[in-house]
């Protein structure tokens, strides 16, 4: 169980495992017996695709670096800290740190799919992938549960939602994704196969890519890694956002609570934006179907998933901007305004902080009359 543990991967680094072996057709976590592609299907279709990829890559690296770097300024300088803000800070420099592997990718598409960064980098960038992939969830994640208990718990989250008590959090964060991204720092390398270099990883750290002992513990850590993976980085996140949400909805809705519904929305859209970007990853490699009989669909499948990877962090921060708002006043609101009024803080004031405190911590106790929630008020938390 403790080699297990240790072998907690990121989903784009599986995936990007999978794009690094499209040179002769195989990928090593994916489908240990897939044979080789016909030479007939590499040249054709290797030179277009892997200059679509590589302008698709460029392309979002520009507009994610742009986007992501304006958006972190705007919250760390132009916006007062807050909590919200803080959560919002660390989620878009997540962001910014995926687009700093792009140009990796897209030289290494330009070139063929053929690695020539030398196994430190892949060893690093590959570790990145994953660093970004668990740190997005997690504090998608946190920002769902803390507006929950803001707006199901308002008495809880004035006494105990504080900015020091925040940053404890996303520390906490940062340290579970890097534990969880530590592996790829010590399995990834680099191999030579019929003229070109893959970056891959190597769990048995064993010279005999083929070997038959080395295939089966393929197939064992490829079956844990998925199992653990879907859990922690899909279906428990998913389970908890959607719970908070409902119950979230219903108190809004209940109380009329809230008449600035843009930061509410903001966070739906990053949210939704991750889970339907990583659904491709989990329909493919959660199949049982035998994928190497079906060369155009796995391929379809591997482009998805990259697009999918690629939009939900470059092109997600974009859709802040539109959300909640007329599609043409967003033309007419200059991009800090807009921008604050998405992630600004949304405090929460009981009138009556003894009567509450008498009540607990049961929000159904707290008529709407007792509570006011000051929307667009950008003033720190408590």
């Amino acid at each position: 169980m403790a080699i297990l543990f240790f072998h907690q991967f990121s989903l784009f680094s599986i995936f990007l495992q999978g794009l690094m072996e499209t040179g002769n057709g195989t990928v090593l976590l994916e489908n240990i017996s897939t044979p080789r592609v016909p030479d007939s299907y590499s040249q054709d279709k290797m030179t277009f695709l892997s200059l679509a990829l590589g302008i698709f890559t460029l392309v979002s690296l520009l507009v994610g670096t742009v986007s992501n770097s304006l958006f972190l300024w705007v919250l760390g300088v132009k916006m007062k800290r807050t909590v919200n803000t803080l959560w919002f800070s660390h989620l878009i420099l997540t962001y910014l740190l995926f687009c700093v592997s792009l140009p990796f990718f897209g030289v290494y598409s330009i070139l063929g799919f053929h690695w020539v960064f030398g196994i430190v980098v892949c060893k690093l960038i590959v570790s990145l992938f994953s660093l970004t992939m668990f740190t997005t969830v997690f504090l998608l994640t946190i920002i769902s549960l803390d507006r929950y208990l803001l707006i199901c718990r308002p008495v809880w989250s004035q006494h105990n939602r504080t900015i020091p008590q925040a940053r404890r959090l996303v520390t906490g964060v940062w340290l579970s994704s890097f534990t969880l991204s530590a592996p790829y720092l010590v399995f990834q390398e680099t191999r030579e196969e019929k003229g070109r270099i893959k970056c891959s990883s190597n769990f048995a750290f064993s010279s005999d890519w083929d070997g038959p002992e080395t295939q089966a513990l393929r197939v064992r850590v490829h079956l844990a890694l998925f199992v653990v993976r879907f859990l922690l980085a899909f279906l428990f996140p998913f389970l908890i956002i959607v719970s908070c949400h409902c119950r979230m909805g219903w108190e809004m809705k209940k109380k009329k609570l809230v008449r600035n519904r843009k930061p509410f929305r903001v966070l739906v859209a990053a949210v939704a934006s991750f889970f339907i970007c990583w659904l491709p990853y989990h329909l493919y490699h959660g199949s049982p179907t035998h994928w190497e009989s079906f060369t155009a669909i796995r391929w379809g499948f591997r482009v998805t998933m990259f697009i999918g990877e690629c939009f939900n962090f470059c092109f997600t921060p974009i859709l802040y901007l539109f959300v909640g708002e007329k599609f043409q006043q967003v033309f007419k609101t200059s991009i800090l305004a807009l921008l604050r009024r998405g992630f600004t803080d949304i405090p929460i004031i009981p009138t009556d902080d003894t009567n509450a405190d008498k009540e607990g911590h049961q929000t159904s106790s707290i008529s709407s009359s007792e509570l006011k929630i000051a929307s667009g008020n950008n003033q720190p938390s408590p």
